[in-house]
């Protein structure tokens, strides 16, 4: 059997599928652009790849064989499957087809990430977008080694290599059972949650905040018991719920919508302090089309908030 690139097996399926349907060289020939005796040494040596006669030669014209009555289909469908590579691969060129893996903590449920992938989706139905909930510390890790393309992480210490967009900046608040003494406060000095038991984010899954939450509480003059680490700030709110403990959380978990508890503005302590980021981090440099048109969907919709 003879062997032709891709090139020429795409050549030879052009001239076959022009011949079949005319049934005659020379009309063939004209369709293609050719003159007749390259069109007959293609379909020759076509028919040598294959192993069979595809047409019946005679004085009377050309006909198909059975074989080449069963090449026809499988013929156009290579044809048709190239020519649908080919299109993708320009889509996915200009952002407009492929993949995106996109990481995120779990509070940007509710500063913005339903928001963006609904703009985005909207604008490009083809891409498709795969999304994983990590602790930042984690999206970290995964972005670094590329089996993240974009992630929004908690965190004040971006590592090089990786770029951003500051997506949200919210405060912390007090966050108490709904029957404990502060929680018909309008707001509450830090100090007054010391000697209480302390639920916190654990310092494996978002390093920075663990530590800023505990400088807080000694900028205020003590030190937290933190009684229960957690894995994520559900997980706190809810513990505070159930009247276990009480907690410094990002203002967003208010939008929760978790019975039992109360929130309260914190006064006193710099602002600077109490301030919860989420950055949309990437890896700098990727030649990746679809996530610059991503990028540019979130930092519309983090201009706007």
């Amino acid at each position: 059997m003879n062997r032709f690139d891709v090139s020429m097996e795409l050549r030879h399926l052009r001239y076959f599928l022009a011949l079949s349907e005319e049934l005659h060289f020379g009309r063939a020939a004209q369709r293609l652009g050719l003159s007749q005796p390259p069109l007959s040494v293609a379909v020759q040596q076509l028919e040598a790849a294959v192993g069979a006669p595809l047409f019946i030669r005679s004085s009377r014209g050309v006909q198909l064989t059975a074989a080449g009555e069963a090449f026809v289909p499988a013929a156009q469908a290579v044809l048709d499957r190239a020519a649908q590579a080919l299109v993708e691969a320009r889509d996915v060129a200009v952002g407009e087809a492929g993949s995106l893996r996109i990481g995120f903590a779990g509070t940007m449920l509710y500063r913005g990430l339903p928001l963006m992938l609904q703009r985005f989706q909207a604008e490009h139905p083809r891409l498709k977008i795969s999304l994983r909930e990590l602790s930042s510390s984690e999206q970290l890790l995964e972005l670094q080694h590329d089996r993240l393309d974009a992630g929004f992480a908690h965190t004040t210490q971006v590592p090089s290599g990786l770029s951003q967009i500051l997506v949200s900046s919210q405060p912390f608040v007090a966050c108490v059972p709904g029957n404990h003494t502060l929680a018909r406060q309008r707001t509450v000095p830090l100090e007054a949650l010391a000697g209480q038991p302390f639920a916190l984010v654990a310092r494996a899954v978002s390093p920075d905040y663990h530590s800023r939450i505990l400088m807080l509480c000694g900028a205020a003059g003590f030190t937290p018991e933190p009684a229960h680490e957690l894995q994520h700030w559900l997980s706190v709110v809810s513990l505070v719920g159930q009247g276990l403990a009480v907690a410094l959380v990002p203002a967003a978990m208010q939008q929760a919508g978790m019975a039992g508890v109360a929130f309260l503005p914190v006064k006193g302590t710099r602002r600077d302090w109490l301030r919860y980021e989420t950055h949309c981090l990437w890896k700098a440099g990727r030649d990746q089309p679809a996530l610059g048109l991503f990028l540019s969907a979130v930092g519309e919709v983090a201009a706007n908030r």
